[in-house]
């Protein structure tokens, strides 16, 4: 399906949205038998079409970058909707990064033999059909697109208004690709309409949608966590901690918290908190402080922090289970591990923490007792990401215990089904 480059009139909603679940359902059932070859040589193909496509891309590109007054987008958010050329040159190369990342499908997870002879093989498969709604950047358009592709998913991409045009002519060239190589057109499909009512329809869609997967901000999760008629993978916000142990070199962890909170401080990965314990606090957070003020961090804190730091002020409850993903860190000092892995537990959103000890057996009881998908010993909150983690891309992270956590790469977009070899058994 070619998508038009501006949001076309559609007179029956529903009608067109239970089309595109459709035919991607359809699609995914193609693609659950397609070769690897042939979606390594879509990836390969597309990357291709995306250097050679650069002046089409730019002219889409243009179009959002007019339209993004009208949309109130801040500088940051205008910079990370320009595609320039060296950003068409990273989305070709994350595709095929993409290509080389082994094929999960059809892969035996493990094999038993029974005694009567049956072999039970637990084999990974596709999940099927994936709704992604994201936010407006057009490499994210290219990065889903492959990502479910490679993992023999069909998926329905539902990205902001703000970046229309250029995720129009990136889906346009993925489209060509398909068609040379055998891929199904359907396998990749950009919703036509930025009417915000088209993701209600879509969530209703158990039948022909697997799964969904949000990514932005809170609200829009929790908008479709409370409508979707099938799975949601997501998580809601990232109140990461940076623990400070009494055993710490303190050097290395002025680095890691410097690290976790200012190295990108819009993200869901960046620290939000400080805990240092109390047998190092006077020591640790006079310097910590002065190391945060280089980057203008406020810092929010207890009474003994406030005592320590001149620059403090005092947080309010509110403030230790904040995302500020801003230049403001709640901060708090702790008589012990345990007082730690309680404050953790109590005000985090069970995304990334991190422990900063010499002592073992408290990086060990730390790592058990946090709830969170992610926990860090003596490295930075900030390595909680798919390439990061070697998964060669991701198409978010999931704060859930089911069905996947962590990172969210090509496994996490599979499932797996039982395939039983028998040379004739039959159940006594």
């Amino acid at each position: 399906m070619s998508v038009a480059a501006s949001s076309p009139i559609i007179t029956d909603l529903p009608a067109y949205c239970r089309d595109v679940a459709q035919r991607a359902k359809a699609a995914s059932a193609q693609l659950a038998t397609i070769s690897g070859d042939v979606k390594i040589a879509w990836l390969k193909r597309s990357a291709a079409l995306l250097r050679s496509s650069q002046e089409r891309l730019t002219a889409a590109n243009q179009q959002d970058l007019a339209a993004a007054p009208d949309y109130g987008l801040t500088p940051a958010q205008v910079d990370r909707l320009r595609l320039t050329a060296e950003r068409v040159e990273g989305i070709a190369a994350g595709l095929e990064a993409v290509a080389l990342l082994r094929d999960p499908i059809g892969r035996v997870i493990d094999s038993t033999v029974r005694p009567n002879g049956l072999v039970i093989n637990k084999v990974r498969v596709p999940l099927g059909v994936v709704f992604f709604i994201y936010e407006s950047r057009p490499n994210v358009t290219a990065d889903a697109a492959a990502i479910c592709v490679k993992a023999g998913n069909a998926v329905i991409l539902r990205g902001g208004k703000e970046a229309i045009h250029s995720s129009t002519a990136i889906v346009e060239l993925l489209h060509e690709a398909a068609a040379e190589c055998g891929l199904p057109a359907d396998a990749v499909q950009l919703v036509a309409t930025t009417d915000r009512a088209a993701v209600g329809q879509f969530l209703t869609m158990p039948e022909s949608i697997d799964v969904a997967i949000p990514r932005g901000g809170e609200g829009l999760i929790r908008r479709v966590c409370a409508e979707a008629q099938m799975p949601v993978i997501k998580h809601f916000d990232g109140n990461c901690h940076v623990y400070v142990d009494a055993s710490a070199d303190l050097q290395s962890a002025c680095d890691i918290l410097v690290n976790s909170k200012c190295q990108r401080m819009g993200v869901c990965n960046a620290a939000e908190s400080l805990l240092v314990h109390a047998d190092v606090a006077a020591e640790f957070l006079p310097a910590a402080a002065a190391a945060l003020a280089q980057h203008e961090i406020e810092i929010r804190g207890d009474e003994r922090v406030c005592e320590l730091v001149d620059s403090a002020i005092p947080a309010t409850e509110e403030d230790y289970g904040a995302e500020f993903l801003g230049p403001v860190i709640s901060a708090c000092v702790v008589p012990s591990v345990d007082a730690a892995i309680e404050h953790v537990n109590r005000y985090g959103s069970h995304h990334t923490d991190a422990i900063v000890t010499n002592d073992l057996a408290a990086a060990e009881q730390f790592a058990a007792a946090v709830d969170s998908a992610a926990v860090m010993v003596n490295a930075s909150t900030r390595f909680n990401d798919g390439g990061e983690f070697g998964l060669g891309a991701e198409i978010g992270i999931s704060t859930d215990k089911f069905h996947a956590r962590g990172p969210c790469g090509i496994e996490e977009l599979t499932s797996y089904k039982y395939v039983v070899h028998g040379n004739g058994q039959v159940r006594k």
